[in-house]
């Protein structure tokens, strides 16, 4: 007898729809990000020890950090003007091929004993230079090649792939190659440069020219930094979020200041083991930007990103009163973790809301004003290590959790971001926005 009771199926629950892939040329500028980070850490590790077999002068081999920060002070505004002008391909084969030439030129000079310490600076300002232009390109492609939906997962695995070529990958190698022969990083990092330029070549058209959103309706903007200049100041929000995040930033940098004596001092951490810090410090990183997504998926934005900010405040606090250095480390770890788990929502930000068309040089201008605030926080940061190694760290909290506490409402608000504001309407659209001041 053929039973005809209906089926009972079970209750499974709301099942989440799955999420897109990113796609193959999205791979295919992740590639080439990774190849050029793995290129830039075998620099940033190498270059300094390089130098300290060319001078013993402290002033000197600190003046080749100092240096590859000035180039996005003075030259990020007319890259972005580039990225926006010319195809953003050829901007990233180019300014690797400045980078692996430089790269080549320093390996020549240090296999024939030619190398001077003025030849040194001159190479890291041209990697500078070379990076403002390849980081901007890449973050302004993005948006072509992901939707929005997407944007927040590719942020992440890009920064992912940053933290973990650098921290676990880059460094190590970087000195052993170093032990092996001088100029052995820098011909490594010279193909590292060389990979991305025919991966970037290889991007879709779309990739090529700004994508302009469908409904925005305003003409073309003329190709100047003075168009960003007025977007910036005109988006009420968007600039108080860019205030808000030099204030943050550079909080940081003052904490930073003057870590590694930190450790090395107050926390009893040998010389030989101080790799072993960076790295668990690298572990915080990774994880945040790996999660950050997920989070964004289950809290949305602004929750995330105000989330990020309240921990670093109390990790930073948690690293100062740390008693020992197992627990210095972890809370090291957990404030670089939310570093990172803002850094992955604040990029997708400015993607959603800049026009693609001036997205280069508005990226040009928030990375100058931020990062050039950066060196004077640290150096501001050394002065006030000299008093207390833990006070950096103390300050850098109060500061981070005051800020974050004005700034609330305006993080939150992040959610509810969904798309470009063109120029002509940004300062019509003000009355929606949060209210914001100078101090947020």
């Amino acid at each position: 007898m053929t039973d005809t009771r209906p089926e009972v199926v079970p209750e499974l629950g709301t099942v989440r729809p799955r999420r897109p892939p990113l796609g193959r040329d999205f791979g295919r500028l992740w590639t080439a990000a990774a190849f050029s980070n793995l290129a830039d850490g075998l620099g940033r590790t190498a270059v300094p020890l390089i130098a300290t077999t060319l001078t013993t002068d402290p002033l000197a081999i600190a003046a080749v950090g100092a240096l590859a920060f000035l180039p996005w002070l003075v030259f990020g505004l007319p890259a972005g003007m580039l990225v926006d002008r010319f195809d953003r391909r050829v901007i990233m084969a180019g300014a690797n091929t400045l980078r692996a030439s430089a790269a080549i030129a320093l390996a020549v000079l240090t296999v024939t004993g030619e190398l001077t310490i003025w030849a040194l600076f001159a190479g890291v300002l041209v990697f500078g230079l070379g990076e403002t232009l390849f980081d901007n390109a890449t973050n302004a492609v993005v948006p072509a090649l992901v939707a929005r939906g997407g944007l927040d997962r590719a942020n992440g695995r890009i920064q992912a792939a940053q933290i973990t070529i650098d921290s676990f990958l880059a460094q190590p190698v970087a000195g052993l190659l170093f032990a092996v022969s001088l100029a052995l990083p820098l011909w490594l990092g010279a193909l590292g440069y060389l990979v991305p330029i025919v991966l970037a070549l290889l991007l879709p058209a779309a990739a090529a020219r700004p994508r302009r959103d469908p409904e925005d309706t305003r003409p073309a903007s003329p190709i100047s930094t003075r168009t960003a200049l007025a977007y910036l100041w005109r988006h009420r929000y968007l600039r108080a979020l860019v205030i808000f995040t030099s204030v943050v930033g550079s909080a940081f940098s003052f904490a930073q200041a003057a870590t590694i004596l930190y450790f090395l001092d107050t926390q009893g951490v040998p010389p030989a083991a101080i790799g072993f810090v960076t790295a668990g410090v690298g572990v915080g990183a990774l994880a945040g930007s790996l999660v950050a997504p997920l989070l964004v998926d289950r809290f949305g934005r602004g929750a995330v990103m105000l989330g990020a900010n309240l921990l670093a405040a109390v990790s930073l606090a948690l690293v100062a009163a740390a008693p020992g250095v197992v627990l210095a480390v972890a809370f090291y770890a957990l404030m670089a973790f939310a570093v990172s788990t803002w850094n992955v929502p604040w990029g997708a930000l400015r993607q959603l809301i800049v026009p693609g068309d001036i997205f280069g040089r508005v990226l040009g201008v928030i990375r100058s004003l931020t990062w050039g605030l950066f060196p004077i926080a640290t150096l501001a940061g050394g002065l006030a290590a000299r008093v207390d190694l833990r006070l950096p760290y103390i300050i850098a909290a109060g500061v981070t959790l005051a800020a974050t506490a004005v700034a609330s409402r305006l993080i939150l608000a992040a959610s509810r971001q969904t798309g470009p504001l063109p120029v002509s309407a940004s300062t019509d659209a003000q009355a929606t926005q949060p209210n914001s001041s100078s101090s947020s």
